[in-house]
């Protein structure tokens, strides 16, 4: 009896030690060497470069590792020059980023040689859609880790940790910015009250050379400041501004600028008043000036008369190119409707030639299936960023547009709209950690390729060292083989397989409407705004299907430089990833394989389904590898997406089946749902009662 209770004694001592959930992220505690770092300056980042040093060193026993503060004409602002057991930098935040840098390769076996590191983007940001609530827009991890809504301004030891933790896992990967309030602003935020709080998270997050930045209310001079406009022209409004730009750097001295959402969603701006863009975002980049800040003004505009939603952002701002102050940088999502699983990238890149442009990529998960899909979406940005716009002959690709190698921007930028809260895995999803730490990576070098970061994150975030599997020597061979081989290569394709079975061939916004989480091609209630429905970009007949964006159609495709407006004019050359996001085409359309479109598209959405079974398999062979928390939450999340997935498959087949009155071919898998009760079971979110 004694030795069955000892055995149960070790077993559960085995699974505390080993047990894992999630919470600190890429940044798990490592045994450490000794080691004798030097460093001549001091500063509250130089002091946490030196302790993450010795935390976490895995080089040569006692080795000296010198970090120096030099100028260096080579060195970017932020960037570092790294040696094997040096690390130099222009600034202090360069150091520490350098130290990340080195410990990383370290841990993930790669080579460490004497090379520069300079960052693609001056201002690496994180776009939090956090209400003063508490609450969190399209958030799927908990509430905010900034805002509360019981008593919002008492500032805790508890938020300074998490704060803390939040800076530490940022600055790792290079981030240095964060938006901590929604676009959706609330005048609130510039309140005393709330931007005294805002002072207390910049003190937590300033040491780790993260600058915080708010997003504001257009009409927050009327609204907050009781003026009775908030017209940017008039003299009243300027002056408000000024001041509360003052207020603020009087408690932030290093408070990074504005976010702004105006005129766009019935949010206020410059149009309510018969003003341009323009007119909004100098204003406000005149208050800002005097203090080094910028403005990030969203290009994120449509209205409900327009022709093509996709085309309205280009056709109101390019209109105003060269008419913004240099400290204005345009906001521009991937695509050009909304986050969607795929899109062709915005014709805006690139073609703003005198303003500063930066990319808005969407890390939380709106359209990829909430905190329950395992989808990787650094292959979403990476395709975005690589993709040739033409603007300046081949090689005007998205990252070159917006980075400054080809138009020199005073200020360069990239933003990912976060999907961090107060969950204690942070992401509502082990692997959406992945697409947080792929954010920072791609931001701090928009070339690198997504299996190279997918191969970082998992070793970082999974890998059990020697003294967790002591005396295994075949344990690193066996991990690599059975482990993270299978595991990346499930990463790398499970973005192409939300798109199979949710939007395949260029289908896009055809989720319930108001979650955008489960299928509703049929979602259409009665007065709602065209736009706003799915069938508006699917427009679904017995002719066939897709939105026409040629030159018979809407012309979006004349938004692209050629060759592109040719090629996506062309049915013959359009990419068939993009074939229905350009062209509506009868059902019996003959596909480069040989099938029917119909028969195509259920293909397509057949093999989706098909990808996420294998997902299972790999998963649940990886058990041995992973502890048993994160290994049951993954499982659990991937029998969802495979519910999930069948449901997407069944609900767009059938459903389109009415128009094309043609058989779902008889070699696939027969539907397992009705259509009426799924459309019967929609409450608009995409989820059944």
């Amino acid at each position: 009896m004694k030795s069955i209770i000892a055995s149960i004694i070790f077993l559960f001592s085995i699974v505390f030690v080993n047990a894992q959930n999630g919470h600190e992220l890429w940044l798990r505690p490592v045994k450490a060497n000794p080691v004798n770092v030097i460093c001549k300056q001091n500063s509250p980042t130089l002091s946490i470069a030196k302790q993450e040093l010795l935390d976490r060193w895995q080089g040569d026993n006692n080795a000296s590792v010198t970090l120096t503060i030099k100028k260096d004409k080579a060195l970017k602002k932020d960037g570092f020059r790294l040696g094997k057991n040096s690390v130099q930098a222009n600034t202090d935040a360069g150091i520490l980023y350098g130290v990340y840098e080195l410990l990383r390769r370290q841990q993930t076996s790669e080579p460490i040689n004497n090379e520069i590191f300079n960052p693609s983007y001056e201002v690496r940001i994180l776009d939090h859609w956090d209400n003063l609530n508490g609450t969190v827009e399209r958030g799927y991890a908990g509430n905010s880790i900034f805002w509360r809504k019981n008593d919002p301004f008492t500032v805790t030891n508890t938020d300074k940790k998490l704060w803390q933790e939040y800076a530490r896992a940022n600055a790792s990967i290079g981030i240095n910015a964060s938006v901590l309030d929604n676009v959706n602003a609330s005048p609130l935020i510039l309140s005393a009250d709330y931007l005294n709080r805002t002072k207390e998270i910049a003190n937590v997050l300033r040491p780790y050379g993260i600058k915080v930045y708010l997003a504001v209310n257009f009409a927050s001079p009327s609204t907050l400041g009781k003026l009775n406009t908030a017209d940017p022209l008039d003299k009243e409004v300027i002056e408000w501004w000024k001041e509360k730009v003052k207020e603020i750097y009087s408690l932030i001295p290093d408070f990074g600028g504005f976010l702004v959402k105006a005129s766009s969603e019935g949010q206020p701006g410059p149009q309510n008043y018969g003003r341009s863009h323009a007119d909004g975002a100098n204003m406000l980049a005149d208050a800002l000036k005097p203090y080094g800040g910028i403005v990030m003004w969203r290009a994120f505009v449509y209205s409900s008369n327009n022709e093509d939603r996709a085309k309205q952002a280009y056709d109101e701002f390019m209109p105003l190119d060269g008419k913004f102050r240099d400290n204005v940088i345009i906001q521009v999502k991937n695509g050009p409707i909304d986050f969607q699983p795929r899109e062709p990238f915005s014709p805006l890149f690139g073609a703003m030639k005198k303003t500063s442009v930066m990319p808005e990529f969407q890390i939380t998960m709106e359209y990829l299936g909430h905190a329950n899909y395992l989808v990787f979406l650094s292959t979403m940005w990476e395709e975005c960023l690589k993709s040739d716009t033409y603007q300046q002959g081949k090689g005007s690709t998205v990252a070159r547009c917006t980075d400054g190698s080809i138009y020199p921007q005073k200020y360069t930028a990239i933003a990912g709209v976060s999907n961090v809260g107060l969950d204690t895995n942070w992401n509502g999803h082990q692997f959406n950690q992945a697409n947080w730490y792929a954010f920072g990576r791609l931001a701090w070098n928009n070339t690198l390729n997504s299996e190279q970061i997918a191969d970082e994150w998992i070793k970082l975030t999974f890998y059990n060292d020697s003294s967790q599997k002591s005396g295994d020597k075949n344990y690193t061979a066996d991990w690599n083989k059975n482990f993270l081989a299978p595991v990346k290569k499930m990463m790398m394709e499970s973005r192409e397989a939300a798109v199979n079975f949710m939007t395949p061939l260029g289908l896009h916004h055809i989720m319930s409407a108001n979650g955008h989480y489960g299928p509703g091609p049929w979602w259409a209630p009665k007065g709602m705004r065209p736009e706003w429905t799915p069938p508006y970009y699917h427009h679904a007949g017995a002719d066939g299907i897709g939105f026409d964006r040629t030159t018979k159609g809407s012309d979006a495709v004349s938004q692209y430089h050629e060759p592109l407006a040719s090629q996506f004019n062309n049915v013959a050359t359009c990419p068939e990833k993009y074939l229905l996001w350009f062209h509506h085409l009868p059902w019996d359309y003959k596909m480069k394989n040989g099938r029917t479109l119909w028969d195509d598209l259920c293909y397509h959405y057949e093999e989706g389904v098909n990808q996420v079974r294998e997902f299972q398999k790999v998963w649940d062979k990886a058990g041995p590898y992973v502890d048993s928390t994160r290994f049951m939450e993954v499982q659990r999340k991937l029998r969802i997406q495979c519910v999930n997935a069948i449901l997407w498959k069944d609900a767009c087949t059938l459903y389109f089946q009415q128009f094309s009155k043609m058989p779902i071919p008889y070699e696939l898998e027969r539907p397992v749902n009705n259509l009426d009760e799924m459309i019967y079971n929609d409450r608009g979110d995409g989820r059944s009662h």
